[in-house]
């Protein structure tokens, strides 16, 4: 990732011990180590006063290291801004996106681009309040790093709930839920929250001046870019399945359908399935991707 402008060095006072690189590779690997050896402890010993050490490595372990990284493209920032972005602006993020997707949403056709718009948007509200007193940080670098960073924060308190939630079952605890769902989560992470929030936190920063964020064409068309993004990769599932259905379902399940019956796929269906909606994730994660390279690049071009 790149910047526009001056590099990103704003502290005054004596400058601090350059910390060590690759921080975020010793701690993935580090962490990793501890989350194997917790779940391992946990299984042999079952004792569910474990479970919370269990969900909390599992869940912030990924979203963390990446945000760590992204800190060590621009170290300047400080570290105290990267973990408040992290913590208050993942909390709020959270908060405030399960308080309007509450009131605001009700199931339709619409409801994944109006969980994007909220999350997005809940999400750079995060951002700019962080912000709101380091009126000298600003530029696309920064912008990229600390919008990843609460992208981030969100992502992992996020993946707490649902490592949470996997946990219970109809038939009791389930550790095997738990491991699965934190164990997926945490291979998407870096294609998710943090990826669509650095892109718009670029924008908001880039666009900052004298402390203020303004709201230009820029950085509208921005956020509902990543908006749309997030409601395409949400919505990947149902794609997936109405495609199924209008590629392969037969009479007799056509019949079933408008009986208001849901047939049993077939294998074929199953594989089919399983093709198009990891196909559909992997397509909107090079969106992404190639999104935001483009960004960068293009700052640094201009630099």
């Amino acid at each position: 990732m790149s910047s526009v402008g001056p590099p990103a060095q704003w502290r005054g006072g004596p400058p601090a011990a350059p910390a060590p690189r690759a921080m975020w590779w010793r701690c993935l690997l580090g962490g990793l180590a501890l989350w194997v050896l917790a779940l391992v402890v946990t299984y042999a010993t079952q004792n569910t006063n474990l479970l919370p050490t269990l969900i909390l490595l599992g869940s912030f372990l990924v979203p963390f290291c990446f945000a760590l990284w992204a800190y060590e493209k621009e170290r300047g920032l400080g570290l105290d801004v990267l973990l408040g972005c992290f913590v208050v602006g993942g909390v709020l993020g959270v908060l405030g996106a399960s308080v309007l997707e509450y009131y605001l949403l009700h199931p339709s056709l619409w409801l994944f681009l109006g969980v994007g718009l909220i999350e997005e948007a809940v999400k750079a509200a995060a951002l700019m309040f962080v912000l709101r007193r380091h009126r000298e940080i600003h530029g696309l670098r920064a912008g990229l790093v600390l919008g990843a960073a609460v992208g981030f924060g969100f992502a992992a308190f996020e993946s707490a709930g649902y490592a949470f939630n996997a946990l219970f079952t109809l038939h009791g605890m389930s550790l095997r839920g738990l491991v699965e769902t934190e164990i997926l989560r945490g291979l998407l992470a870096p294609f998710g929250h943090g990826l669509w929030t650095a892109i718009l936190g670029g924008a908001l920063l880039a666009d900052r001046e004298a402390g203020r964020f303004r709201l230009t064409g820029r950085v509208v068309g921005t956020y509902v870019g990543v908006s749309v993004l997030h409601a395409l990769w949400d919505s990947v599932s149902g794609i997936a399945v109405w495609l199924v259905y209008v590629l392969t379902a037969s009479p007799q399940q056509h019949a079933l359908f408008d009986r208001g019956y849901i047939p049993r796929p077939t294998g074929e269906q199953k594989h089919l399935y399983t093709l198009l909606s990891d196909g559909g994730l992997i397509v909107v994660a090079l969106l992404g991707v190639a999104w935001l390279l483009s960004v960068a690049r293009g700052g640094s071009r201009r630099r």
